[in-house]
């Protein structure tokens, strides 16, 4: 492993993978839950659903990526820097409450459902970046302007195609 420019090859464990997947749909199931609970509410209430509806999603799409990383193994010891990683958390938390505030109103127009989904977006590509970022370990990162870009590009167009759904399911 010795050597500039050579790639450090590493694998996954399948069952924190599936662990992952079960996550991801436990707290897709919570998300529409609460988005007709917060569209149903007034006032405190409404309040108190999109804060508490914020952090259980945020935690939960938070928690599901935090176990993917934890899903593939490196042949070198890695770490994470805590402070790091409760920014990620918070970022997560924050996409989720733009999530749940837009698709929570009576009326949700194009502009509202675009701005929604590049807040909501970018709140997840800067949760997934600065969970990378938190990465502790003996080996450098380089990552592709092109991937990166692709990357955030996907999490925006699929954050407004998870917005519309969520809107008109908690709709009906």
């Amino acid at each position: 492993m010795s050597g500039a420019g050579m790639a450090m090859h590493g694998s996954y464990d399948y069952r924190l993978v599936a662990l992952s997947v079960l996550i991801a749909v436990m707290a897709s199931y919570a998300a529409l839950d609460l988005a007709a609970r917060v569209t149903a509410a007034q006032g405190r209430v409404r309040f108190a659903w999109l804060s508490g509806g914020a952090a259980a999603m945020g935690t939960g799409i938070w928690s599901m990526h935090y176990i993917g990383m934890l899903a593939f193994s490196l042949p070198v010891s890695v770490f994470y820097d805590w402070p790091t990683v409760l920014l990620s958390l918070l970022a997560a938390i924050f996409a989720s409450a733009i999530a749940l505030f837009v698709v929570s109103r009576q009326r949700m127009g194009m502009l509202a459902a675009m701005v929604g989904s590049v807040i909501m977006g970018a709140g997840i590509a800067a949760m997934h970046y600065t969970g990378m970022a938190a990465m502790r370990l003996p080996a450098m990162c380089q990552y592709s302007p092109g991937l990166v870009a692709l990357s955030v590009v996907l999490a925006i167009v699929i954050s407004l195609v998870a917005l519309w759904l969520t809107f008109r399911s908690a709709m009906t």
